[in-house]
């Protein structure tokens, strides 16, 4: 290791150790043992325009380990990113743009949030599958216009993590030879020596899921590093993991223990640590000036970098018109004018499940919607979410189905690595119970903002056989209070076009709730069905001038509903029914639209296969709710829910006592 590039790494590790020192909070542990690794990508491997950060082709870099935050911002700051050092010396303060973990869209040159350990990993590899079937799409011989890397960093905690092997074994299924991970095997975790809890053979693991595995015995051995990138940048079919040995709180007095992982150093370690790097120990955010120069040189390269890069795709749009058009569009996230004329209308002859329906809409805008890719974890056949002409990823790149296998979590945080991406618009899909092994990755969605749709199908206690585990109670609930999360629970096909439409138009991650068993059509002449789901909420049945109740309901519960009310002006009693297909979209109305749907004078019934609690908001203290305050049952569908007061008659009798009740109710207060 030269001398200019020990001054150089040693930078950044100090950068590190004094951001997290006046914030009095933070990890120095990685990065003090780090700092080598970061140098090598972002200063000599890395293709990447410190100036442009959303270059199309620069490399990825994910640092799964998103404890070490103070590292990833201290390379960007000396790359020459926009990340000042007023930005380091704000490192975890309100507002600040270096947050204590990652956050994609409040710091320049991150690619994804990280922190929940192991996705970052997983995510990284959605950025390696996203840009493999870019490549298949639109590079021509001579003109590779998508070709980057995906580096990241992973620690002991990621590796723990499920969602880690879920993602290294598709990754490896896929080949995704473009996707490459060091493993900061550094032996230590928060509790201690990884001893305690950690014992298996990494290597071997990796090898197992068909990854080129390499180890470097020492942290700051820069040769050995840089051969081991070239070594794995050789290997086109398979992902890579090098395993290098790190010393955590490299050259503190407190290295090698878990001490160094999780809190400032104190004042007399810190300056003990510069004193044994060699470093000032009375400054501050010091960066000298020929480590300064050195790290800036990749300023220059990476604008040379990116000049060849659009000097090659200006020949390339020239000869490819098409292709680039395209390719600019779904970067810009830009959908093709004039797309949602391909949507069906369907029929009121016939019911049809909101899964199948699904499935029918999807294939009808799919030829218009290019940037649509993704699939299930297993499951295809039952959440009909195959592309028909879209190909097979796994045979060829360009295909756009993606067969995840069971790794419910790691398909949704690959999902949202695809979305990160740019130039896709991803999906994954499992039965709604199973949203619960990756509530994490949808929370990240949200965080995000990244455009990733999850569908999911058999959304209540109606799909009725498999019984309680498989049976979504508290699912609509839970998710419904994610925020920037959007809800769907369309009531009948025709809602899931419109479903399926603002899911594409709104650009934001949203879920999708479809049900099993077929469900009567709503009359798209008699209602604007679009227009109603794009306000959330919407009046299907009018009840008159002056009706005497309000039912709402949301997905398979509407035409129950609506079944109710004839029950119920059978005896006289007019009803309003509104279907709300989302409360997130519901709640981005205006109080004069919301006055509109819930007038403060009706008495309201909300009625919902699952957990009642956000339907009290709508209804109010005088109203009731049809919900479940239990699991559902092992026996046909429409049993189920007519046992668990879900039939027609069941809604219309509780709609009958909550009328009589407010009737009281307002003729005792009249007596007083």
């Amino acid at each position: 290791m030269s001398e200019l590039d020990q001054i150089s790494i040693n930078a950044l590790r100090f950068l590190a150790v004094d951001a997290v020192d006046k914030a009095k909070s933070g990890h120095p542990g990685a990065p003090l043992g780090d700092a080598p690794i970061a140098y090598l990508l972002f200063h000599k491997y890395m293709h990447h325009n410190p100036k442009n950060s959303h270059w199309p082709n620069r490399d990825r870099f994910v640092l799964s380990n998103g404890h070490a935050s103070a590292l990833q911002y201290g390379a960007l700051h000396l790359s020459g990113y926009d990340v000042t050092i007023e930005d380091l010396q704000q490192f975890r303060q309100w507002e600040s743009r270096t947050p204590g973990h990652p956050e994609r869209g409040d710091t320049d040159g991150v690619e994804v949030t990280t922190g929940p350990l192991g996705q970052g990993f997983a995510m990284a590899v959605g950025l390696a599958i996203a840009e493999k079937h870019l490549a298949a799409i639109y590079n021509q011989p001579g003109f590779d216009v998508v070709d980057h890397y995906t580096y990241g960093i992973c620690g002991d905690g990621d590796l723990m993590e499920g969602i880690s092997h879920e993602a290294a074994s598709l990754a490896g299924t896929l080949k995704l030879g473009k996707l490459i991970f060091f493993y900061d095997d550094n032996q230590i975790s928060l509790d201690g020596p990884t001893e305690l809890s950690f014992t298996e053979d990494v290597e071997k693991r990796f090898e197992a899921y068909h990854w080129h595995v390499q180890k470097v015995a020492d942290g700051n051995d820069l040769d050995a590093i840089s051969k081991a990138i070239e070594a794995a940048k050789a290997v086109t079919d398979k992902p890579s993991l090098i395993a290098v040995r790190t010393v955590i709180g490299f050259g503190s007095p407190i290295a090698g223990t878990n001490k160094v992982h999780g809190e400032a150093l104190k004042p007399e370690e810190a300056i003990e640590t510069k004193k044994n790097l060699g470093w000032p120990s009375d400054k501050f955010f010091y960066v000298p000036d020929e480590a300064r120069k050195n790290w800036n040189t990749i300023i220059d390269r990476g604008a040379k970098e990116e000049k060849e890069w659009n000097d090659l795709y200006a020949q390339y749009k020239s000869k490819f018109p098409e292709l680039a058009a395209q390719f600019e569009r779904t970067l810009a996230g830009k959908l093709k004018e004039g797309w949602e004329k391909s949507l069906p209308v369907f029929p009121t002859t016939k019911p049809v499940a909101t899964r199948n329906a699904g499935n029918v809409v999807m294939n009808a805008f799919a030829k218009d919607v290019p940037e649509l890719i993704g699939g299930a974890a297993d499951l295809t056949a039952s959440t009909k979410t195959i592309l028909k002409d879209g190909g097979n990823f796994h045979l060829d790149p360009k295909g756009r189905n993606i067969w995840f296998g069971v790794r419910e979590f790691g398909m949704c945080a690959a999902v949202n690595g695809m979305a990160a991406h740019g130039g896709l618009i991803p999906y994954g899909s499992t039965f709604f119970t199973f949203s619960d092994y990756c509530k994490s990755a949808l929370r990240m969605a949200a965080i995000m903002h990244t455009q990733s749709i999850f569908v999911f199908t058999h959304d209540s206690i109606a799909l009725g056989e498999d019984g309680p585990t498989h049976q979504p109670i508290e699912h609509l609930m839970m998710l419904r209070a994610v925020p920037h999360l959007t809800d769907f629970r369309p009531a009948d096909a025709n809602e899931t076009v419109a479903v399926w439409r603002l899911a594409l138009e709104r650009k934001s991650p949203c879920f999708m709730a479809f049900s099993r068993q077929d469900l009567p059509v709503l009359d798209a002449e008699k209602h604007d069905i679009y227009g109603g789901v794009k306000h959330g909420a919407y009046i299907v049945e009018k009840g008159g001038d002056s009706p005497d109740l309000l039912i709402v309901a949301a997905g398979s519960e509407v035409w129950a509903s609506q079944s109710a009310a004839i029950e119920l002006e059978k005896e006289g009693l007019k009803v309003r029914v509104v279907s709300m297909p989302s409360f997130r979209i519901f709640e981005e109305q205006s109080d004069e639209y919301k006055a509109s749907i819930f007038p403060d004078h009706l008495p309201k019934l909300a009625v919902e296969a699952g957990a009642p609690e956000g339907w009290w908001k709508y209804v109010g203290r005088h109203g009731d709710v049809i919900g479940l305050e239990r699991f559902g049952a092992s026996a046909p569908g429409p049993k189920v829910l007519e046992e668990l007061g879900f039939s027609p008659a069941g809604i219309a009798k509780r709609g009958k006592a909550l009328v009589e009740k407010v009737k009281k109710s307002e003729a005792a207060l009249a007596g007083k």
